[in-house]
């Protein structure tokens, strides 16, 4: 391919996904964008995102229509210089589509599958992408989310290092034992889990409860973190809407849980059937239930939050990134301010608490800036 000319294809978020449907573009043809920018709208099994531009550039061709389902590395459409002849682009197209097939299912381009580790005679299920030997990232859910929270970050996290993704205890594919439930007991089976596999230190993003964790273990176990992202984080103030903890919680059909699924997105419609029905199927397990409440009594206390730690934030002694969705119904947005000074804040319009999904391109950059930096 020549450089002058960029694909856009359909990008592959997950494990799981094998095709996308383009739901609209955000960009016209002849439009000049710049590389990560977000150019058209699509809708996967699980959740909906946008597809980035892989370079700068002008956007020549929207080859896809709306409406059309694409499969993985599908051509979407084409970014080349203005000096491009259109004849070449139109070649080029042509002879993409003429050889074109999608990838297998053993293929390379399936990725990595998730593997367990026993830690204290209970299993933890992660993934593991990148390569490097740079000092790693873990990334840490929150409550009641599991590894594919990160579909959309893990891959960009990814390109320039090691990046891992847990299930916590009483989560996903984890066993569902969590002793007391607390923050501390989840940040010490975080610590477990990097001694387990050998990893002396890493940068830890953790959403939601997960950032609380990953703070915990920063200011529990010195020296294992070497910066914090804290996206939406719990223990950052006292304020929490925990009607939503208690009504994931106690929701076991569809028309009970997708109300309460809508409050974590500023666009409620990103809530798909099948987001829908990921989350039943692990909420209908053995033992989830009483994880959750136990882990829910662990951070929750009359309805606030008891983990508070943002006056320690500077004892952490690592540098530290706090990035909210200003739309966030879960914690407030609140809580990112009057942090310790030192500490970087990002507030990222249109979002809400799964800020990560809503706003991939944009949490993607800012993380990779800070560590850059």
């Amino acid at each position: 391919m020549s450089d002058a000319i960029q694909t856009l294809t359909m990008p592959k978020w997950g494990l799981s996904m094998k095709e996308g449907k383009v739901t609209g573009w955000l960009v016209d043809e002849g439009a000049t964008v710049e590389s990560g920018a977000e150019l058209v709208d699509i809708e996967t099994e699980k959740i909906s995102s946008a597809a980035e531009a892989p370079a700068g550039g002008v956007l020549r061709r929207r080859v896809a229509a709306q409406g059309d389902v694409l499969p993985v590395s599908g051509l979407l459409g084409i970014i080349a210089d203005p000096s491009v002849p259109d004849a070449d682009i139109d070649a080029f197209v042509a002879d993409f589509q003429a050889n074109f097939a999608p990838p297998e299912d053993d293929d390379e381009d399936a990725g990595p599958a998730t593997e367990t580790i026993e830690i204290d005679g209970a299993n933890v299920r992660y993934l593991v992408k990148g390569e490097g030997d740079g000092v790693p990232i873990i990334l840490i859910h929150g409550f009641g989310g599991d590894l594919n929270n990160w579909l959309f970050n893990h891959d960009a996290l990814a390109e320039a290092r090691i990046v891992y993704a847990l299930d916590l205890p009483g989560h996903g594919g984890s066993a569902k034992a969590v002793a007391d439930g607390s923050v501390a007991a989840l940040a010490g089976a975080v610590r477990k889990f990097m001694d387990a596999l050998g990893i002396e230190q890493a940068n830890l993003v953790g959403h939601s409860l997960g950032g609380a964790v990953a703070l915990a273990l920063a200011l529990g176990h010195a020296g294992r973190a070497a910066s914090l992202t804290l996206i939406c984080s719990a223990g950052l103030g006292t304020e929490i809407n925990s009607e939503y903890i208690q009504g994931f919680i106690g929701a076991t059909r569809r028309k009970e849980i997708k109300p309460w699924l809508e409050q974590l997105f500023a666009d409620p419609s990103l809530v798909s059937r099948q987001l829908v029905d990921d989350i039943l199927k692990f909420k209908r397990l053995d033992g989830v239930e009483d994880a959750l409440r136990t882990i829910a009594d662990g951070f929750l206390a009359d309805g606030t939050q008891s983990a508070v730690l943002a006056d320690r934030l500077g004892d952490a002694g690592v540098p530290v990134l706090v990035v909210w969705g200003a739309e966030d119904r879960i914690i407030p947005v609140a809580h990112a301010q009057g942090l310790p000074g030192g500490v970087t804040v990002e507030i990222v319009a249109g979002s809400g608490h799964m800020v990560q999904m809503e706003a991939a391109g944009t949490v993607n950059g800012l993380i990779e800036g800070f560590l850059n930096r």
